[in-house]
């Protein structure tokens, strides 16, 4: 999560997570975290009491997190989340450095579950994310093989562990097979994962453009889910860092409403079902994957300060997957 040095006093409706009730009594002398991201991107000076009661409105439909570490126990994470003030979370499900993993531990996911349970977090504000060893468009057989095996692997650890989400890149053609073909792959991939496994909603990250990956334009995205039998169980999670260095300026003055207005003639809003929150390195255009601190990247502030605002993305997690110093 990014540090910055702005005192500020948390506003008490914030919406960067659940705090004890004993909190509100007084304010506190060291600010959290996700307090000054909010301060940050989402503040707002004081205004008449009929205006602050519309931001509190709107602020309690987000549902700002970060990637959290499972180090030690997957149910940690959810203390990590707390620690931070986050109402939503990102999480890997294993080892993202070898194929094969063991299986989840039972006893894991009981506390898994329980500590999301105890602690009010819905599954729709929890976002997996895939293994970066997955390349489900993949045209060398023996990768395509073990991406569809472990796509049904990470589902069913989201059934497990009570989720409803898993993002994940969607591939790659390694420019030796045509997009079409690349995008018929990938949901072949998830066409049968889905067949394996109950309830599961496979989020389909957008991509920098970087190579031959495949998802960079949002018609990709649509031509993969176009392919998918069951659409209710296909979205997709919007990566701003992915998306600006694919071109699509987020940091122009109304830029995310723009995109977000393209975003749902191409694809359909109906599908987006989380975001990414990461400022990029790269300029417009760049076609790299280098993500930034939130302001500290060509995106800046004010397109973050849009997004935290923007009504129709209300509801769904806001993930940061920025380095964080």
């Amino acid at each position: 999560m990014v540090k910055y040095t702005k005192k500020i006093t948390p506003d008490r409706n914030s919406i960067m997570g659940p705090k004890k009730k004993a909190a509100r009594k007084r304010k506190p002398e060291v600010e959290e975290k996700g307090s000054e991201v909010e301060e940050e991107i989402g503040g707002e000076e004081p205004e008449e009491k009929g205006r602050k009661r519309k931001d509190k409105k709107r602020g309690e439909n987000k549902y700002i997190g970060a990637h959290v570490s499972i180090s030690g126990g997957i149910w940690k994470a959810v203390g990590d989340c707390l620690a931070m003030g986050g109402r939503s979370f990102a999480l890997f499900l294993g080892s993202q450095r070898s194929w094969q993993r063991p299986p989840l531990n039972s006893t894991a996911a009981e506390k898994f579950r329980k500590a999301c349970g105890e602690n009010g977090f819905d599954p729709v504000h929890i976002l997996p994310h895939g293994s970066y060893l997955m390349n489900c468009g993949s045209p060398k057989q023996d990768v395509f093989e073990k991406s569809q095996a472990l796509l049904v692997d990470e589902l069913s650890r989201c059934s497990a562990l009570g989720l409803c989400l898993f993002n994940l890149h969607p591939g790659a053609s390694l420019g030796s097979i045509t997009t079409e073909q690349c995008q018929e792959k990938i949901a072949q991939s998830i066409n049968h994962a889905l067949q394996q496994t109950p309830a599961v909603v496979t989020v389909l990250e957008n991509m920098c453009g970087q190579g031959s990956t495949v998802g960079g334009q949002f018609s990709e995205l649509r031509g993969i889910i176009d392919k998918v039998r069951d659409q209710s169980r296909v979205g997709v999670c919007l990566d701003t860092c992915h998306a600006f260095a694919a071109g699509y300026d987020l940091s122009a003055k109304g830029g995310v409403k723009s995109v977000l207005d393209e975003f749902d003639q191409v694809v359909g809003l109906s599908y987006l079902r989380a975001v990414h929150l990461n400022d990029s390195k790269g300029k417009l255009g760049c076609h790299l994957d280098r993500h930034e601190d939130i302001g500290h990247g060509q995106i800046g502030i004010p397109a973050f300060r849009d997004i935290v605002n923007e009504p129709r993305l209300d509801n769904i997690p806001l993930i940061l997957e920025t380095p964080g110093r």
